[in-house]
């Protein structure tokens, strides 16, 4: 167990996460924690790699109930999932998302745009299933514990039980992909979501040929991850060792 004064010299555990994000523990672990981390670094934003096949009821009930008993400020579990398998409520979606994917290309410089070209941004139609996640300020209002003086603190909370549902379809061997190339307004019109719930998320969920050993943004050359070190700050946001 990591102590004060191991913080104190500035070191960060006993695990390695190699360039492909492979995770492996220099000590065994108890109970099921190795297959836990595991999960956590094996998951994936997966664009290509669905196969189109069934969600068994029982599977997708599992990671759903995973993502509904996700921590929210002030017990208000403000999310709710719309499951949608309508095949041209989702070709009119990933016509609009293909829109908005042409306007941020428009704004890259060329050597971005070149990048871009070759980086898939959804598998919408290739999924076995869309779930839209939304967020409802209005649950629990006004008197939210725990919100009054951060506005978002609901926002976030739909946000983990996003993470829950990814990390539970990981590990039941299901892909997940977020996309985020549509505008809130027309999701929610698509949809029929009440004015006022927010859109957060449509995840593109299904089974999966493999997950990727690396990010496809990092394998396209996008960005690169960051290690561990150049996130860490002691005590202070100026006190930093690396």
């Amino acid at each position: 167990m990591m102590n004060s004064s191991d913080l104190a010299e500035g070191q960060v555990g006993t695990t390695t996460c190699d360039d492909v994000g492979v995770w492996e523990s220099k000590h065994p672990l108890p109970g099921g924690l190795e297959e836990l981390y595991r999960v956590i670094h094996r998951r994936r934003d997966v664009r290509c790699e669905f196969t189109g096949e069934p969600i068994e009821p029982e599977v997708l009930d599992r990671v759903l109930r995973a993502a509904h008993a996700a921590p929210s400020v002030g017990l208000t579990q403000p999310w709710d999932f719309v499951l949608v398998s309508d095949r041209d409520v989702r070709r009119t979606f990933r016509d609009h998302v293909n829109g908005e994917r042409a306007q941020f290309a428009d704004t890259l410089s060329a050597a971005e745009a070149q990048r871009f070209a070759g980086i898939r941004i959804e598998g919408i139609l290739d999924a076995t299933l869309g779930v839209a996640v939304t967020y409802d300020p209005t649950r629990g209002a006004p008197s939210v514990l725990g919100r009054h003086s951060i506005a978002d603190a609901g926002l976030y909370s739909v946000c983990l039980a996003i993470q829950n549902l990814w990390l539970a379809a990981t590990a039941e061997g299901l892909g997940v992909g977020w996309v985020s190339f549509y505008r809130e307004e027309f999701l929610a019109e698509l949809l029929g979501i009440s004015p006022g719930v927010r859109p957060v998320a449509w995840l593109c969920v299904g089974p999966v040929s493999a997950l990727a050993a690396t990010p496809d943004l990092e394998r396209h050359g996008w960005r690169r991850r960051r290690p561990l070190e150049q996130a860490l700050h002691y005590d202070r946001w100026s006190n930093q060792r690396m």
